[in-house]
Parts: C-alpha cells; structure tokens; sequence
C-alpha cells in the first residue's frame, strides 16, 4: 500500500525559508503531505527543541529531523535520498 510521507519544515518566514519550502513542495509533488510550521508561533518552537532543531529552515521527515538539517542547512540531494519525491510503500 502506497503511504504518503510527511515532510515538515520548520520556517522563520525568510527569503531562505521560502526558497526551501519552494523547492521541497515542488519536488514532493502529489507523492508526500508537506507541511510548513512557522516558528513565530511558541508551540512550534518547543516542538523544534524536542525535535533538536537549533536553526531554520529544517525539514523533519515522518517525525524525524532529516540528516542535512542536524548541522547544516536544507540539502535537497539528501532529501531526494530520504524519499522526497517518491511515492513510499508500506
């Protein structure tokens, strides 16, 4: 059975996070729920911390921070690798 993934970036509302969300929903096309949490908002930020995200933009992939944003900023050729485009199967 065919599972949308559920990718999940985490944005301060800047040029940067914008460019981010773009290219993510664009490359996810119908194959992935994504979902933008503004970081403005206080219960998004205490899910960020638990999370372990200590900058903006992140992507968190089925609940899990993805490897590009643990120290780094947003990498679409690791999200590609993650599944981000791809339809995933159960």
């Amino acid at each position: 059975m065919a599972t949308k993934r559920k990718f999940e970036v985490f944005s301060a509302g800047c040029a940067t996070c914008h460019e981010a969300i773009d290219a993510i929903t664009r490359e996810a096309g119908s194959s992935a729920e994504v979902i933008v949490h503004d970081m403005k908002d206080i219960h998004v930020v205490r899910r960020a911390k638990e999370l372990g995200i200590r900058k903006v933009p992140a992507v968190v992939i089925d609940g899990e921070l993805a490897a590009c944003c643990r120290g780094k900023g947003v990498d679409m050729d690791v999200l590609r690798s993650a599944g981000l485009g791809r339809t995933f199967i159960r």
